[in-house]
């Protein structure tokens, strides 16, 4: 698992998809900030194709490019606030939140470690290396390590659903999101993240239970935008 957490048999209730859209909507406004245009702003085309995967509607996309974008009357901005901490049993975890309101986030974030320990800002950081992350299927026939080389991703892990994820420097992300794009691949995701330098495993099935039940519910919440952990199983 390690890298970013992603919870296992996701619900398909319109309760849950809705999570998903409201999440997918931030990021393509945090990313039209660059561009309403997909084709000359890569990160919100790499975010398009995310929504495009979930099937989210065609309106609500839209409409989140036009308000990132400020082609709306409203406005919305959106902060990134990280916080670091331990999950049950000292499984260290860092949290990306996009929010509106800090203080209704802090406090909400807070409860949620009330089953670990909230840190403070390089608590847990120092353990993880601050990489650029692409997520990306191949055309038919490619291999994944080749088009690593030539793309000069630092390196390359199957995601365990059919793609792979592609590591590089934080400076190369755009650069190696392009090359990949060039080859045929087709970019789900880019963007930067931490990636964990050791991996702990949890041993006791009792304790594991508790480190995800603890992730899963903080995936749940609306500001909670990525979760990276040094959690192996």
């Amino acid at each position: 698992m390690g890298a970013q957490w992603k919870a296992k048999g996701k619900a398909t209730s319109a309760q849950a998809k809705g999570k998903v859209f409201s999440k997918l909507a931030k990021e393509i406004m945090i990313a039209a900030k660059g561009g309403a245009d997909p084709a000359m702003n890569a990160r919100l085309r790499a975010v398009v194709e995310s929504a495009k995967r979930v099937s989210m509607p065609r309106d609500t996309l839209e409409r989140a490019i036009k308000k990132g974008a400020g082609l709306l009357d409203e406005t919305v901005t959106y902060e990134t606030v990280t916080y670091e901490g331990f999950a049950p049993h000292r499984v260290p975890v860092i949290v990306e939140c996009l929010t509106d309101n800090k203080n209704r986030t802090a406090t909400t974030v807070r409860v949620l470690f009330r089953k670990g320990q909230l840190g403070n800002t390089g608590s847990v950081s120092w353990d993880f290396a601050h990489v650029g992350l692409i997520d990306a299927t191949p055309p038919t026939g490619a291999d994944a390590e080749e088009a690593a080389i030539e793309a000069n991703a630092q390196e390359v892990e199957p995601d365990g659903e059919g793609g792979f994820r592609f590591y590089t420097e934080p400076t190369d992300l755009d650069a190696v999101s392009k090359a990949l794009s060039g080859l045929g691949w087709t970019v789900a995701t880019m963007r930067l993240g931490w990636r964990p330098k050791n991996l702990m495993k949890v041993e006791d099935p009792a304790a594991r239970a508790e480190v995800e039940q603890f992730l899963a519910d903080l995936d749940e919440d609306d500001d909670v935008q990525h979760i990276y952990t040094g959690y192996a199983g």
